[in-house]
């Protein structure tokens, strides 16, 4: 079967690391950047690179854009917008559900045919057969070129037709990331502060996050089914804890102020009368009234 011809617009570190794993699949890649030095090591691997977006654009049926952010990748694309016509356009980027419906709307008026995506990992582990992968939008597109794409992560996964889903799962479970990384960072200063290394709590750390983890779905059953009564842990628990914090900023001269919107939630929710709830309660409280 003959691989299909892919190009690749965007050439930053994830962008390189996508293009350089449909090269080494054997798919004719063609690349294309605005600052045009960074195809040159994809060039050597094997890739085309193309000196206009317009040509870049002409030159696949698929078209895999992983620039900042939608509105990046339609201004980036614009001088080549009369060439999407019957094309599949994929994006990998950031962005909110909105800037995906406006996209497809976008490209939907230019005769595209669009699937949003986005890539949950780093970009040095593109193409491993546990890397996650999620797409969204038409799912003929999907289905015609998921062979190709699953070139870039053994996990993937179509989530549905609406064209924001993959946006919009983005920033759900993404927006998991700064507060557990804060905390890591809290914890290593307050280590440092007792002349340790830092590399003597990572153990620990990846331990605690295999617990987090496990919690996972108990939380996801107790706030989809809204009852939080059976409660491990609860938001009591972590009230009491938050003082600890604050002796802890003292002891160690450690900055522990970004908590304090964190600790001002579960004070808001013991006001709602879910002190002796789930911690997941939370997210009652975090759920506006409509």
């Amino acid at each position: 079967m003959t691989a299909t011809p892919v190009t690749v617009i965007g050439l930053g570190s994830m962008g390189t690391a996508l293009a350089g794993a449909f090269v080494e699949a054997g798919h004719p890649t063609t690349v294309w950047n605005r600052t045009a030095a960074k195809a040159a090591p994809l060039v050597a691997m094997g890739a085309g690179h193309a000196r206009a977006v317009e040509d870049a654009v002409a030159a696949s049926p698929l078209i895999v854009t992983c620039l900042t952010t939608f509105d990046d990748t339609r201004r980036a694309l614009e001088p080549a917008a009369a060439r999407l016509r019957g094309r599949a356009l994929v994006t990998l980027n950031s962005g909110s559900p909105a800037g995906a419906r406006e996209t497809a709307a976008w490209a939907g008026g230019l005769g595209a045919r669009f699937l949003a995506g986005a890539v949950k990992n780093v970009p040095s582990a593109v193409g491993a057969p546990d890397t996650l992968l999620y797409y969204s939008g038409d799912r003929s597109v999907f289905e015609e070129f998921e062979a190709t794409l699953r070139v870039l992560g053994g996990d993937t996964v179509h989530l549905g037709e609406e064209s924001d889903l993959a946006a919009l799962y983005e920033m759900a479970v993404g927006a998991m990331l700064l507060p557990a990384l804060a905390g890591f960072f809290q914890g290593a200063a307050a280590v440092q502060a007792r002349g340790l290394e830092v590399s003597s709590m990572v153990r620990f750390a990846g331990k605690w996050l295999e617990m987090i983890k496990s919690l996972l779905p108990v939380y996801a059953r107790e706030i989809d089914g809204g009852d939080y009564t059976d409660a491990a842990s609860s938001v009591n628990l972590f009230l009491a804890g938050a003082a600890h914090d604050a002796e802890l900023g003292e002891e160690t001269n450690v900055d522990t102020a970004w908590l304090a919107p964190l600790h001002d939630l579960l004070r808001r929710a013991a006001e709602a009368g879910h002190g002796d709830h789930s911690i997941s309660a939370l997210t009652e409280v975090l759920r506006k009234p409509a």
